[in-house]
């Protein structure tokens, strides 16, 4: 997988961002359809706030929603060409603050300041260490309350998949994909599984309150979505866990709703 190092120089220098990461909502038809289906009803209980942490915004696809729901988003990437990206396209939001960090720590947030965190379509590239010191950071930086939303890589599950495949001629690949041998990673973190991420919260003294495995344009559940929070705050409660093998038929359907109702 990836470094951290990789990573900055492939999404702070070699990609082109041709559509300020919009093509990456393409399966849904646009950004604004796919925050709206896909992620609003997974963190609206938590917005609006007042202090929201985004990490890892990219081109700002999902800080344009998260910006108005937000008395003070702090915005932090890696990569600084990002983060000047953001800072010229949100030039007339005067409620966000941006930074550029080593790729896992949050040293610039004030400690309990943070009600909600947030990283979309970003951490899956990131391997469990990283992930690890996100954590870290954030059972300091959420308040005592506070939520964090985490999409990250569930492909470790299959990673013994991958092993084999990596094995054998390309020429059989071709002929395994139709049943669903393994096929392409999309670039996700081979360490890193939602039990994985679970424990890694306990670790840290945060605890997961919701996740779900999902495909992620693929037949198998290589990503995950972590809700998460402090062990003592008011959302804590018994891990609710879904496996959503349907998650791209509802890509989709709204990709169809996007085509119809867009005037």
């Amino acid at each position: 997988m990836p470094s951290v190092e990789t990573n900055r120089a492939v999404w702070g220098h070699e990609y082109a961002w041709p559509q300020r990461g919009d093509e990456w909502s393409a399966p849904w038809g646009s950004a604004t359809t796919q925050w709206h289906c896909v992620i609003l009803p997974r963190i609206r209980t938590f917005l609006p706030a007042n202090t929201v942490l985004e990490i890892a915004p990219g081109y700002g696809r999902w800080t344009q929603f998260l910006q108005p729901e937000a008395q003070h988003l702090i915005v932090v990437d890696l990569s600084e060409s990002c983060i000047e990206a953001c800072r010229s396209r949100f030039a007339d939001a005067t409620n966000i603050s941006y930074h550029v960090n080593d790729g896992k720590s949050l040293a610039m947030v004030v400690e309990e300041s943070v009600e909600f965190a947030f990283s979309f379509d970003s951490l899956v590239h990131a391997d469990l260490d990283v992930l690890r010191a996100y954590l870290a950071e954030l059972s300091k930086k959420l308040s005592p309350d506070g939520v964090a939303f985490l999409h990250h890589s569930n492909i470790g599950v299959y990673a013994r998949r991958w092993a084999i495949q990596n094995r054998l001629p390309r020429n059989l690949w071709r002929v395994l994909g139709p049943l669903r041998f393994a096929g392409h990673s999309h670039d996700r973190a081979f360490t890193v599984t939602a039990a994985g991420v679970e424990l890694a919260c306990r670790d840290t003294g945060l605890v997961c309150i919701a996740q779900e495995t999902l495909n992620w344009c693929h037949t198998l559940r290589i990503d995950g979505f972590s809700t998460i929070t402090r062990a003592g705050s008011k959302w804590a409660r018994p891990n609710q866990v879904w496996a959503n093998s349907r998650f791209m038929r509802q890509a989709a359907d709204a990709r169809q709703i996007d085509h119809i109702y867009s005037f």
